[in-house]
């Protein structure tokens, strides 16, 4: 689940709109949490860290894929202002995405949705450098991880690292049900590594070893329930897509089953509990996800039998 961007200054006036100031504020209110602001890419380029400006370390190309991602797009991309370059490819949205990742530096190329994995490899492809890291719109690189990231890009030990996310729910930072830390392999040499092609929860197939930062990927997959229920549609869809590519076949009394399972994994004996009244609701939409996913199986199995 996924999308999110923000600033990396445009070329010219250097005036400043009411929505790019606003985008900052709550940037640096986002960020106050580890004792840094967020920078510009303006005052990242006066410091020589800006796009193409850092000789310290190898450069680095950030992959983004978007689909009308507007509302978190500019903080995603004034996060990662320390990039020597920002490849964003886009799958057609309809709203600002496309014209606030380019007035922000990012190069930006269209192409049809192919499933989260072939989409990603695919950004990643047009990626210009060999280090690359992976980012989906909601997620944003506080400044203690691109320091440290930047740090390990001066001599590389490992092929590829991975970084502990932060994920928010509705607001609240999850530490149980497997939320915390969340490892995820997204910074690596591109040419060592290579993304699955799976519709989703697509992940790195790594040649080589990988190495573990610190730092973390700040992640606010579902803003609200009704984003939510829009993401449980999208991908119940795609994994409903995803099993029956592998032959498989679904039921109502199954997915009853797998759903009441996967909220009683979650919410209690991965102690989902613990995170309040968000992680009861997390753990329900999880378990909703989960039944739509095999009811949308059987339903298509059903046409596939009936148009045989």
């Amino acid at each position: 689940m996924a999308a999110d961007l923000m600033s990396l200054s445009s070329k010219g006036s250097g005036k400043q709109s009411n929505r790019d100031r606003e985008g900052q504020r709550a940037a640096t209110r986002q960020y106050s949490e580890y004792g840094e602001e967020p920078r510009s890419a303006a005052d990242s380029s006066e410091r020589g860290e800006g796009i193409g400006l850092n000789a310290n370390r190898k450069p680095l190309s950030v992959a983004i894929i978007t689909l009308n991602e507007e509302e978190p797009l500019a903080d995603c991309l004034a996060s990662v202002a320390f990039a020597d370059e920002i490849v964003v490819v886009d799958s057609g949205s309809s709203d600002r995405t496309v014209a606030i990742a380019e007035a922000h530096g990012a190069r930006v190329i269209v192409q049809a949705w192919l499933g989260f994995g072939r989409q990603k490899q695919f950004a990643i492809d047009q990626c210009r450098h060999q280090w690359v890291l992976v980012l989906d719109a909601d997620e944003r690189i506080p400044p203690a991880t691109a320091q440290e990231i930047t740090a390990v890009l001066r001599q590389p030990a490992h092929v590829a690292y991975s970084l502990p996310r932060q994920n928010f729910f509705c607001g609240r930072w999850l530490k149980h049900a497997g939320w915390w830390p969340d490892r995820v392999v997204r910074l690596f040499d591109r040419t060592q590594a290579r993304m699955s092609d799976r519709l989703v929860h697509e992940g790195l197939v790594v040649d080589g070893p990988v190495g573990q930062l610190q730092g973390v990927i700040v992640h606010h997959a579902n803003r609200d329930i009704a984003h939510t229920l829009a993401k449980i549609n999208d991908y119940s869809s795609a994994g409903a897509a995803e099993l029956a590519k592998s032959g498989r076949k679904g039921s109502p009394w199954q997915a009853a089953a797998r759903s009441a399972w996967a909220f009683v994994h979650n919410y209690l004996l991965r102690r989902g509990f613990l995170d309040g009244k968000e992680g009861f609701v997390q753990a329900v939409c999880d378990a909703v996800n989960v039944f739509f996913k095999y009811t949308k199986l059987w339903e298509s199995g059903r046409r596939k039998d009936r148009g045989a």
